[in-house]
């Protein structure tokens, strides 16, 4: 066995897209970090849709950003096209979401991890963790080297046990073309509970053969509406081809690719019925639970038997490649039949298929057996963070990864948790379901999922994350200095919207009406301030009413939130609280009584004799 010379604070293994956030943010609040992943040639790979953001999911990115990560800085660098989706609903459920050039995507976000001087990078495939005392101390690789390091953070994807489905056929692999990983085994002999989840990718087309004469063009927005809020707080640099203001200068001149829109028919449909015998979802060698809001085209022919079509999205991979992703046909039928559906859609006659579609199956570890840092309740100083946690989609995996980097770097270094509450993050929102409730099903972040959804939109993620970004050593002081900048013309402008008035009343008063708009103003207090900040004090102004309703209920469960409950508690002692009651407690082992009354079948009742017990015990 050789032992790698060097310890480090932080080891991270899987180099996906929580795989780099961990590492980065643990970078960032000072920690030497390694990461290991058995191909450092896909670091930060798209592995299924070459797309960023989308509802919920752009709300979790421009957090991301609000906290130092690099996906939407490194999304806005290499898109090719930019959406606000639902731009004509309220502003809690607006969203932005953006195609990505995916060689490009990936490329720059491996130059930005190996640029990083507090992050060292290892290929190989993990063997087993190295644990003592119940306490983590590193890794040893299948090569027989042993690196040890005072925390391990998992992010293995979608590699773990992975199975690959088309048609009757399977092979091993957590993706097209790469190799499984068996640290669930070593996960398993540990006493973790590990299940099995199912998740799909289309087949990818190639542009040459699509005839677009008989879809429907779908543009970008103009301007395009960037994911960081950081893209103009960098420095340029005319030499760098990776600069983010290089291009973000010019993005304005740069076209944008259309997305086109196509349908299936009766006759897709009917293929799909007809050979549902060769499917390994409908003749059980499937075994794992797949998602139900992204169903396989399957799924969605049987599910919806009523419907005589569903919208195929036709969204090209980049700029230097002819492969089209073809979003809304996930499937894991055989090749001929995926050959045949797909040429029944119109616009797709004559296609040409690069990639067959297929499923993949994979472990996950249950995520309540984790605390809301992410860490392992078993094994000190182990986190899991992404889809071993049971979510899917690079925005829940990176979220994840950011928390996870940041407390394993705090905790090495003695310092507090990092934990967001649900009225401050959609990270929040997820971590907490995630670790509460569980999941049965791949998890997905949703604008839904929120309860305080007016307060956590995606245009205030930095102001209202601001100050925890730079508690925790997240963000840097001009970062800072120009956050602080933007809340303060914020004020100014609402000051002016309050104290100016008109014959009709205020600025503000005329403001609040359904259809009136700020561009209507004099045109030069218009230009006196960003459109960012119109767009903030637009959305006060207009929602007022309902953004105090929701700090207020903010306001009454934060009291239950910020009771604490010590992690030792005997169940079992407390008086009057019913056996099923102290089962689910002890399993979960919640951190505040906010986090206890979340848990599924714990009661008001049961929460009440919690809080006078604990009451008692403090006395």
């Amino acid at each position: 066995m050789f032992v790698y010379p060097e310890k480090y604070d932080v080891l991270i293994i899987g180099g996906g897209h929580s795989g780099v956030e961990a590492a980065m943010a643990a970078a960032r609040v000072g920690a030497k970090v390694a990461l290991l992943s058995q191909n450092l040639d896909t670091l930060g790979q798209m592995s299924c849709n070459p797309a960023i953001g989308g509802l919920g999911k752009g709300h979790m990115v421009r957090e991301i950003d609000a906290l130092g990560g690099v996906m939407g800085l490194n999304a806005d660098a290499t898109a090719i096209q930019f959406r606000i989706l639902n731009a004509r609903k309220g502003p809690s459920v607006r969203a932005p979401r953006a195609q990505c050039d995916k060689k490009a995507y990936q490329f720059r976000m491996k130059w930005l991890i190996e640029g990083e001087e507090q992050i060292n990078l290892h290929q190989g495939n993990v063997a087993s963790l190295v644990v003592e005392n119940d306490s983590v101390g590193g890794i040893e690789t299948s090569l027989g080297v042993r690196i040890e390091s005072s925390s391990v953070i998992v992010t293995t994807g979608t590699f773990m046990r992975g199975l690959m489905h088309v048609g009757l056929q399977n092979e091993k692999g957590g993706r097209m073309g790469d190799a499984t990983s068996t640290l669930s085994d070593d996960l398993i002999r540990l006493g973790f509970e590990v299940e099995r989840f199912k998740t799909g990718t289309p087949c990818r087309l190639n542009a040459r053969s699509i005839d677009f004469s008989k879809c429907e063009r779908q543009e970008g927005d103009n301007p395009p509406p960037l994911f960081s809020f950081r893209a103009r707080d960098e420095e340029k640099s005319e030499n760098d081809i990776f600069s983010l203001n290089n291009w973000a200068d010019k993005m304005f001149h740069v076209e944008q690719l259309p997305c086109w829109i196509s349908y299936t028919n009766p006759d897709t449909h009917q293929i799909i019925l007809d050979n549902l015998d060769k499917s390994p979802m409908y003749s059980g060698k499937i075994e794992g639970v797949g998602p139900r809001y992204c169903p396989s085209i399957e799924d969605k022919v049987v599910r919806f038997a009523d419907k005589d079509r569903h919208q195929v999205f036709l969204e090209p991979e980049g700029r230097q490649t002819h492969e089209y992703y073809i979003n809304g046909v996930s499937t894991s039928l055989p090749f001929d039949v995926q050959y045949d559906f797909i040429r029944s859609i119109p616009g797709l006659e004559n296609v040409e298929i690069i990639r067959p579609g297929y499923a993949v199956e994979y472990d996950y570890c249950v995520p309540t057996q984790l605390f809301p840092t992410l860490e392992t309740k078993k094994i000190s100083g182990l986190y899991f963070a992404g889809q071993i946690n049971g979510t899917s989609g690079y925005e829940e995996a990176a979220g994840q990864g950011l928390i996870a980097g940041t407390n394993a770097a705090r905790k090495v270094a003695g310092k507090s948790d990092f934990i967001l509450g649900r009225d401050e993050a959609y990270i929040g929102v997820m971590i907490d379901d995630l670790v509460t409730k569980g999941t049965d099903e791949p998890y997905r972040m949703f604008t839904s999922r929120a309860e305080h959804r007016l307060l956590l939109r995606h245009d205030n993620a930095d102001l209202r994350l601001l100050d925890t970004a730079v508690a925790h050593d997240l963000v840097d002081e001009d970062y800072r200095a120009t956050r602080e900048t933007k809340r303060e013309k914020i004020d100014e402008l609402r000051k002016i919207l309050e104290t100016t008035h008109t014959a009709d009343g205020s600025l503000a008063k005329w403001l609040r009406r359904p259809e009136a708009s700020y561009s209507e103003f004099d045109s030069e207090l218009v230009a006196r301030f960003a459109p960012e900040i119109w767009e903030q004090a637009e959305i006060d102004v207009k929602y007022e009413g309902y953004i105090r309703r929701q700090h207020d209920m903010v306001e009454r469960t934060r009291k239950l939130d910020d009771r604490k409950i010590p992690h030792e508690i005997d169940y079992g002692t407390i008086t009057g609280l019913k056996r099923e009651a102290q089962l689910k407690l002890a399993d979960i082992r919640p951190a505040t009584l906010g986090q206890a009354g979340r848990v599924s079948g714990i009661t008001p009742a049961d929460i009440s004799l919690l809080a006078v017990w604990l009451e008692k015990r403090h006395r």
